[in-house]
């Protein structure tokens, strides 16, 4: 009895061993305790990554937005964009709201991507088995669409569309639009005094005079393209030769050319100018209601100074609001367009593939004056608006840029 007496006060008096009891009762801890520093280190990666998804996905759903898509159609794409760029939809969910539920920009132009994703515990899962969810939040917002009215097309030129010399144009509510990628997309030289909204231009600009822009601080760069407005334009037919006679002319194909001098009236419709050029005399006075010019086998528009003209596009039917359009066959053609400060081009002049030298001091009634051309050399003085209504003249919308705001 008394052995096993004083072994068991030998053993309870014993320091033996307390360094690996008291570790194996602290280990747990301690790994717990490391283990929460490199999980708590994965979960901000898989944040990080998160947000830049949902950027992504936001400025994807703007982009469909500005084409005024569905929120259907705006969703597909903001979940395209996030799952491409590292979102696990198996371990998450997205929401899309049109306009933001929250922050600063709560408007109808705005996406609000909302992601989350639970993510894994690894050395933490001796506390818990729970998965831990991260949850960001990106907007994206499209600047309000404008409307344009004078649009170089040519994808490559330098100076596609240009104001030079004494040039002098006030675009009241409409863009002055380049789409070539050249450096010098869009240029004002000399001493030309332009003002206008917004200058959009896909590739750069160079601007060595006055450039006066009201809506934007400068040139928009690196713009999307604007589309011909008129691509779907179809081609008049061509009939038998018709002879011109009198003071007044009715519509019909003019084979070899039509000169036009005097005061003279032209009758509603589509004239065919098939070969030679249309010439529009210096000192004439051309009065014309519901015309369209289709310049074709080699014609081109060749307007001198001083003629007085007062030309209206059609209102309805498959050339509304066009006055003047050019075979886009015919490549490396130039046209000149002149005249006095009394003179009207109510409509478009669309040249797809030639260039517009517009040398006149005037425009359209109200200034409802569309130039749309390969490329557009302006040295005339003038004002031009898009507030067109009743004129038969397309609008041409210009995308605004897409940013991520919040």
């Amino acid at each position: 009895m008394s052995s096993i007496g004083t072994f068991l006060r030998r053993f309870f008096k014993s320091k033996r061993g307390n360094v690996a009891i008291i570790t194996a009762m602290v280990a747990p801890v301690l790994i717990g305790f490391c283990g929460l520093g490199a999980d708590a280190g994965y979960w901000y990666y898989r944040q990080r990554n998160l947000q830049s998804a949902a950027d992504i996905a936001a400025y994807n759903g703007a982009v469909v937005l500005q084409n005024s898509a569905s929120l259907t159609a705006i969703t597909d794409a903001s979940t395209a964009g996030a799952s491409g760029n590292g979102w696990a939809s198996t371990n998450g969910t997205i929401t899309v709201n049109n306009p933001p539920t929250s922050g600063p920009n709560q408007n109808t132009h705005s996406v609000e991507v909302l992601l989350t994703e639970n993510e894994p515990r690894y050395f933490t899962a001796i506390f818990s088995q729970d998965r831990v969810p991260v949850r960001v939040r990106a907007v994206a917002t499209y600047t309000q669409t404008q409307s344009a009215c004078m649009v170089g097309l040519n994808k490559t030129k330098s100076n596609t569309v240009q104001f030079w010399g004494n040039a002098y144009a006030d675009f009241t509510a409409c863009n002055i639009v380049s789409d070539s990628s050249s450096n010098s997309a869009f240029s004002v030289g000399g001493s030309a005094n332009v003002t206008a909204p917004c200058v959009d231009t896909v590739g750069g600009s160079y601007v060595s005079a006055t450039l006066t822009l009201t809506s934007c601080s400068s040139v928009t760069t690196k713009a999307p393209y604007v589309y011909d407005p008129y691509a779907s334009l179809p081609v008049p037919s061509t009939g038998s030769c018709t002879t011109p006679s009198g003071s007044t002319l009715n519509p019909g194909t003019y084979c070899g050319g039509l000169s036009l001098s005097g005061t003279m009236t032209l009758n509603a419709g589509v004239y065919v100018i098939s070969g030679g050029d249309l010439k529009i005399n210096a000192n004439a006075d051309i009065t014309g209601t519901g015309v369209t010019f289709y310049l074709t086998n080699g014609a081109t528009l060749q307007i001198n100074g001083n003629a007085k003209l007062n030309l209206t596009a059609p209102t309805s039917g498959d050339y509304s609001g066009v006055v003047f359009y050019g075979d886009r066959t015919q490549l490396t053609a130039k046209n000149t367009i002149n005249g006095n400060a009394s003179s009207n081009i109510t409509g478009a002049i669309y040249f797809p593939s030639q260039e517009v030298d517009f040398l006149g001091n005037f425009s359209g009634a109200g200034g409802c004056t569309q130039v749309v051309a390969d490329t557009i050399y302006y040295t005339g003085s003038a004002s031009f608006s898009t507030n067109c209504t009743n004129k038969g003249i397309k609008t041409i919308p210009v995308p605004g840029a897409v940013t991520l705001v919040e």
